[in-house]
């Protein structure tokens, strides 16, 4: 389960993420958040590109410097916390990181499709988790 202190009502703060083995080879790496469960269809939670191959851990508040954040499906740069209607069941929030063989060349206007394109043919290997978030 998510924090609350992660949601959109309880300070938006994305949560930790950590991971090891990053390819020989990677050139950049990225994170993409996804609710597949959204009442509209899957809503983006956060893009971020542009992200060393030396950093191991990004979130809770911090990203490094030369991270590039786009936007979400809110409109906004940046981690968009979990706002499921209330009494839905759980959903699932997916969290993909992922490894590049070239830079990406994204900009904050990016989407997840244009993370999904730039990824086409030069991904090295990706990790996934999934959190859950109910109000």
């Amino acid at each position: 389960m998510l924090p609350h202190r992660c949601s959109r009502d309880g300070g938006n703060i994305a949560p930790a993420l950590e991971w090891s083995q990053v390819p020989d080879g990677t050139a950049e790496l990225a994170v993409l958040c996804e609710d597949p469960d959204a009442p509209n269809g899957t809503f983006v939670h956060w893009v971020v590109s542009n992200i060393p191959p030396t950093v191991t851990r990004i979130g809770g508040g911090d990203v490094p410097d030369e991270a590039v954040e786009s936007r979400n499906d809110f409109g906004d740069r940046g981690w968009g916390g979990p706002h499921p209607p209330a009494g839905d069941e759980a959903h699932r929030y997916f969290f993909r990181v992922f490894a590049s063989e070239q830079p990406l060349g994204l900009g904050a206007d990016a989407t997840a499709d244009d993370l999904r394109d730039a990824l086409a043919g030069h991904e090295l290997a990706r990790g996934n988790i999934v959190g859950l978030f109910q109000r």
